[in-house]
């Protein structure tokens, strides 16, 4: 039998139905067998999902470009923090680290860049990809759980969160309530119990109030990183990248009941099938995200797609950092068609949202950053 179900139906006996964010917490992030925590096969294309970074090493590339950008609009201190949330296999921040090392020599200088990964199995395969990296402790990768406390360093910071927010445990309501799972006679049934005002006041002021037959999200839990990254940032950016949307979409009837399960590039809707062996997502409320980094001094600035935000950085020089080291027509051709996936709407480019906030930055220095400028240039 299935060793997690087991845990998550001794957790219902002895605790009674469990909040759906706890039941998605132990599915993805429990020690012994949480998704995450299982083995690093789930990532790239192989597995049951791949990101940006299994791509193309560009993704990495023009991120470097721009976190060099950034680092030059602080006024090039002589050092950074760059904290990745969430960084899976490692890819990015190798493609970052390398790229930057060669092309951005002063940049690398000042840069530490910190993995933050709670699954020992990705730690373990980070350790491996990064080793020159964290050998020469330029890279240090460290641990932090969900229901942790999140901290900054006194350093000028870039956080970057590349499809973390969406693995984040959320709670479901519908008019029926806050969801709650039970298992009486080894079987998971959904029950409702009455919201939490913190619940509520989500809805209120960043989400809608789910109509009949309607399950809508609150990512308290994504809230509360955002409120623990742009609370201690003193000087710096963030930068997120994920499936999203606005509380203007969900009013036009858009991303209402966003949660699925993924596996092996297939979505369903069973979020109770095979505990820990799937990935479960919700998209991300960037109305939310963006709200409470303004509470704490944080501009956040106007959401780009993917494609919007890549395309800016990549433009000035045709992506050359792309197409450097292709030797053959073929190799340009296999790259160009990698990279279409990553900007085009039929790829990626437009699947994403990208925020940016800043804080402790000029205003007119972040609007010329390249990720925000596609298509303002003359």
């Amino acid at each position: 039998m299935n060793p997690l179900r087991q845990k998550i139906e001794q957790e219902t006996r002895e605790r009674g139905p469990i909040p759906f964010s706890r039941y998605m917490e132990l599915c993805l992030y429990d020690h012994e067998h949480g998704y995450y925590s299982r083995n690093a096969e789930q990532f790239g294309k192989a597995g049951d999902f791949y990101t940006s970074s299994d791509v193309h090493k560009v993704f990495g590339r023009l991120l470097a470009r721009q976190f060099d950008e950034m680092w030059r609009a602080l006024g090039s201190p002589e050092k950074i923090e760059l904290i990745e949330l969430g960084p899976g296999r490692g890819l990015f921040a190798q493609d970052v680290l390398d790229w930057s090392e060669k092309k951005f020599p002063d940049f690398f200088r000042a840069l530490r860049y910190i993995l933050i990964e709670s699954s020992s199995a990705l730690r373990q395969r980070l350790e491996t990809i990064l080793g020159r990296h964290v050998e020469s402790r330029k890279a240090e990768i460290t641990v932090v759980y969900p229901q942790d406390e999140f901290s900054v360093g006194s350093s000028p910071t870039i956080v970057f969160a590349n499809e973390f927010f969406d693995a984040l445990p959320v709670e479901v309501l519908s008019a029926n309530g806050s969801l709650r799972i039970d298992a009486p006679d080894g079987r998971f049934i959904e029950t409702w119990a009455p919201p939490s005002p913190e619940e509520f006041e989500f809805l209120d002021r960043y989400s809608i109030h789910p109509e009949p037959h309607e399950r809508v999200e609150v990512s308290l839990v994504a809230q509360r990183y955002m409120n623990q990254i742009a609370a201690n940032l003193q000087r710096g950016f963030l930068i997120a990248i994920d499936y999203g949307y606005t509380r203007e979409e969900q009013l036009a009837g858009r991303h209402r009941g966003t949660l699925k399960a993924l596996r092996q590039h297939s979505i369903s809707a069973h979020p109770y099938e095979a505990p820990g062996e799937q990935d479960i997502t919700a998209d991300v409320n960037f109305t939310a995200l963006a709200a409470t980094a303004d509470k704490h001094d944080m501009q956040a600035h106007k959401l780009v797609t993917q494609s919007q935000f890549l395309m800016g950085i990549g433009e000035a020089n045709q992506f050359a950092d792309a197409f450097e080291e292709c030797r053959l027509p073929q190799e340009c051709a296999k790259v160009a068609l990698q990279l279409k996936h990553l900007v085009t709407p039929a790829g990626m480019g437009e699947s994403f949202q990208v925020l940016i906030a800043s804080k402790g930055v000029e205003e007119e220095k972040v609007l010329t950053l390249s990720g925000l400028t596609f298509g303002l240039r003359r």
